[in-house]
């Protein structure tokens, strides 16, 4: 699949105004600076239509963004794992937030987890991966940052995440906005979970 287009269309605060625009749709979760936006512009080859931030956590809503003028929409979910400032109620209305989208959306097809490829996947990669399996919905691994990292290097850390996610290492694709690694990969998996 091309990206050829991609516009911000809304965002959404509360899990009472999470939206069903009637097509088909691929969510970006991560950890609060995982480099989600990094990934989001990347794939959709669009410099600044999510917003980059060097503060973590920075994305407290689920934004909607049109692909290919209404062929299938991209949803950025907030970041987990974010700054430790959040009062107890903003992290609980967060983890609704987040919850209620991933088991409620009915147009949700595929769900990117995006990890940075030099960590190991923390607990909350963890418990994100098993609220996924539990809940029956479909994901892959994205490893974001692999230009940090030797070729060599970089495969040996697919396979330590894999084997610390308990996942099979073909479920983990390596991407780098840099030196622009991935997209393929990612863009045919997108068009194989919408077309199902």
């Amino acid at each position: 699949m091309e990206i050829k287009t991609a516009k911000f269309i809304t965002s959404v605060a509360s899990p009472e105004n999470i939206r069903d625009f009637g097509m088909g749709e691929i969510a970006v979760a991560g950890r609060s600076n995982v480099g989600k936006s990094s990934f989001i512009n990347y794939l959709t080859g669009r410099k600044g239509l999510a917003k980059t931030s060097s503060t973590p956590g920075k994305t407290r809503l689920i934004n909607y963004f049109s692909v290919n003028d209404g062929e299938f929409m991209l949803v950025d979910l907030p970041g987990y794992g974010y700054a430790v400032k959040l009062s107890d109620e903003e992290r609980r209305r967060w983890d609704v937030l987040m919850g209620t989208y991933l088991t409620s959306s009915p147009r949700l097809k595929l769900v990117l987890v995006l990890m940075d490829i030099r960590r190991e996947p923390s607990e909350l990669d963890k418990q994100m991966i098993k609220f996924l399996s539990d809940s029956i919905v479909p994901f892959a691994v994205i490893l974001t940052k692999a230009d940090k990292l030797s070729r060599a290097a970089a495969g040996r850390q697919k396979s330590a995440c894999a084997s610390a996610l308990k996942l099979g290492v073909d479920n983990l694709i390596i991407t780098s906005s840099l030196n622009k690694q991935g997209k393929e990969e990612v863009s045919a998996l997108i068009e194989r979970y919408l077309a199902e």
